[in-house]
């Protein structure tokens, strides 16, 4: 299936019964259809969400009030003593179902995805990939990971332990535009398995996206109400989320994750925030420089870089860094751009005109300040009101913007090293500390280095797929990058309290009325000098 565009701009209708003017998009009537599982929309003004393919009409999006939000997390409340009550087998086959539903019916999320995000395919399904797997893992391994789990007792034989798990209550769950599927499957499935119900406001960009995905749970047998998606401007009812949540998730910029976890602290409840990111590739001396810049294309523009975790600086060994410019420079302008529901493209689009307008900026300022564009550097309206060229300086100075600032488009810089030891300290400067890659023909070696990088997840020999796609690893940031992690045992354990419970059986604790204390003291420094030779 494919579709070519004619660049437009404003909001007026698409192509008759297609999202965002877009030929083989999903129609308007299905659009609709998702639209009116949102939640809320009692704010008189509702968003004109469009296309970045086209500028066209995507969707019409009901704007939650406070009052709104805060009602759902009300409702939502009412609601979590009965989920919870089920067993976590039950809650499990929901997200199994999900996992079916999803590989399923792909090519509609694919179509959606695309539309709404302006994703490249092979990137939209990046999303599809991701939220299956996230959603087969836990429903496999959450029965085991929220089990009671048995403790060595203080007395063996006498003293019975335990460690128990229980859900958190309402979850908040605020996702971004630029993965709206796959940050919603990795947020909320875990939550939903745990025990929890959830409230998620999605960016209004993507909302399709994430009300899809709500759809397909509802099919699997999710409860009615166990989920609310809730539209809304953050300005409007960012503060309910703050107040109302038992447990907060946030993706987004480290701006706000810091104004939210001002917000709740003083509630002394739990949040976990993924944040920005400046993230580093270091390739070294023995690293084979066909697959490295191979890598670095992928790892660098993907999704046009909006990806949290791709890459944007390059540190590249003096002893290759010729050779590997070459061959990066070479296969960044091999890069096809364009605005097709198939697999033809291998760059989509910048997502909405901000995020074009940033980047523009600071390419520009690059090179107004002596940095030189080796290849890109320059918007593509013949394509796409929103498309940017795949971008790769050489020569950024420290009193260039992007720098250290996160550019979050299709925008890399190399920079040249002749010690490993320097490459780690350049690549760990900075205030974040989200995703590094390494690449060495010694994986050995390289992975050494990558266990000094300050990152919450380090790749050898890929840019970011392998700790993205193992569910099981933990993912976050270190630093500004964030705080807490998702994905792993972690990111199933944070949205629950953990209780301990332990039965005291025969021998008391304290010394009997007959019984001196000095006497008692001393057996029990004893007994303790020999459990600690016991094996646990």
């Amino acid at each position: 299936m494919s579709s070519s565009i004619t660049p437009t701009t404003g909001h007026e209708a698409g192509t008759p019964g297609t999202v965002g003017g877009v030929v083989g998009a999903p129609s308007a009537a299905r659009a609709a259809q998702l639209v009116r599982r949102a939640d809320g929309g009692a704010d008189s003004a509702p968003v004109e969400a469009v296309s970045p393919f086209t500028g066209l009409l995507t969707a019409t999006l009901p704007q939650a009030t406070d009052a709104d939000a805060r009602r759902v997390f009300a409702e939502a409340r009412a609601a979590q003593a009965a989920w919870a009550a089920r067993p976590v087998s039950e809650r499990a086959k929901v997200l199994r179902r999900v996992y079916e539903k999803i590989l399923k019916r792909q090519d509609e999320i694919l179509d959606l995805v695309q539309v709404e995000a302006g994703k490249a395919r092979i990137d939209a399904f990046d999303e599809v990939s991701a939220a299956a797997l996230v959603a087969g893992h836990y429903g496999k391994h959450s029965a085991r990971l929220l089990a009671p789990k048995r403790v060595s007792g203080l007395i063996p034989f006498l003293t019975r332990a335990r460690e128990l798990r229980h859900p958190k209550g309402v979850v908040g769950v605020i996702t971004p535009w630029n993965y709206p599927v796959a940050l919603t499957a990795m947020d909320v499935f875990p939550a939903l398995v745990a025990g929890n119900t959830v409230v998620q406001k999605p960016d209004n960009q993507t909302a399709l996206s994430a009300l899809w995905l709500h759809e397909l749970a509802e099919e699997a047998g999710l409860p009615a109400g166990v989920w609310r998606v809730v539209p809304g401007r953050g300005s409007r009812i960012g503060d309910a989320f703050a107040e109302e949540s038992d447990y907060l998730c946030f993706t987004g910029s480290t701006p706000t994750g810091k104004d939210l976890a001002t917000k709740i602290a003083h509630r002394l409840t739990g949040y976990s925030l993924e944040l920005g990111g400046k993230n580093p590739m270091v390739v070294l001396p023995d690293a084979p420089v066909a697959k490295a810049a191979a890598g670095a294309v992928t790892a660098c523009f993907s999704s046009a870089g909006q990806l949290c975790v791709s890459v944007e600086r390059l540190y590249v060994h003096e002893s290759i860094r010729e050779e590997f410019t070459e061959a990066f420079v070479a296969k960044t302008k091999a890069l096809r751009l364009g605005a097709e529901l198939s697999y033809s493209a291998d760059v989509g689009s910048l997502t909405t005109q901000g995020q074009l307008e940033s980047v523009s900026a600071h390419v520009e300022d690059a090179r107004e300040k002596g940095a030189e564009v080796l290849a890109g550097g320059r918007p593509r309206p013949d394509i796409g009101p929103l498309f940017y060229e795949p971008t790769v300086l050489t020569g950024v100075t420290e009193d260039i913007t992007l720098f250290a600032e996160e550019t979050f488009g299709p925008v890399v810089s190399i920079y040249g090293y002749h010690d490993v030891e320097d490459a780690i300290e350049r690549a760990n400067s900075g205030e974040y500390g989200l995703n590094a890659s390494v690449w060495g023909r010694d994986t050995a070696a390289a992975s050494a280095v990558a266990a000094r990088l300050k990152a919450g997840t380090v790749n050898v020999n890929e840019g970011y797929a392998a700790t993205f796609g193992t569910v099981g690893l933990p993912m976050g940031g270190m630093k500004e990058s964030g705080f807490g992690r998702r994905n792993g045992a972690e990111g199933l354990l944070k949205y629950t309290e953990a209780q301990a419970v332990a039965v005291q059986r025969g021998m008391r604790l304290r010394p009997a009325r007959a019984v001196s204390p000095r006497l008692w003291t001393r057996a029990l420094t004893a007994g303790i000098r020999l459990l600690n030779r016991l094996p646990r």
